[in-house]
């Protein structure tokens, strides 16, 4: 059964950016720049059949390109810090084009995702590193912006059940209007 979600790549120089953000952070396990993304939709494990109506639908999106730029850096899990991330300064397209995802999956009969759309890219997991190293390490680099780039299409990737992501594996591509 493949592991599912929809994402929106990053530039290579946007992926070399963030990737000058690896180390400095006892504990971490830095996620690879080749699979940076910003999350669209997770829809996780699916049988083939799914998967085949999943894809087709998203192959009806219809919806213009926008550009987004990342900016500053942050944690998930408060106290107990679980990963690093670098915040997407999204505008409405983003928005309105992961809502539209959300609509069509559920319309599949998916579990509508739970989850308050926080877009981001995952730069390291925690597992040991302590609320003052993570402290100090956003105190460092937490002003972290790139320019905005453009977007222009969002892509159906798989995963294999792993800890921290990756390897990612493109399915499909979907172009966003010019």
């Amino acid at each position: 059964m493949p592991r599912l979600f929809t994402a929106l790549e990053l530039p290579s120089d946007i992926a070399f950016s963030l990737s000058l953000l690896r180390g400095g952070l006892p504990g971490a396990r830095w996620i690879d720049p080749e699979n940076y993304h910003i999350t669209l939709r997770f829809i996780g494990d699916v049988d083939h059949r799914t998967a085949n109506e999943v894809a087709a639908t998203l192959a009806q999106v219809s919806r213009p390109g926008f550009e987004i730029a990342l900016s500053g850096l942050g944690t998930f899990g408060g106290r107990k810090p679980h990963s690093v991330w670098a915040g997407v300064s999204a505008g409405d397209k983003l928005r309105e084009l992961q809502a539209d995802l959300e609509r069509r999956l559920q319309r599949l009969g998916l579990e509508p995702d739970r989850r308050k759309f926080s877009p981001h890219v995952t730069l390291a997991r925690l597992k040991t590193a302590s609320q003052a190293d993570v402290a100090a390490y956003l105190t460092l680099r937490g002003d972290f912006r790139t320019p905005p780039f453009e977007v222009g299409r969002f892509v159906l990737l798989s995963s294999r059940d792993s800890r921290g992501g990756g390897p990612y594996i493109m399915e499909e591509a979907y172009p966003l209007a010019a």
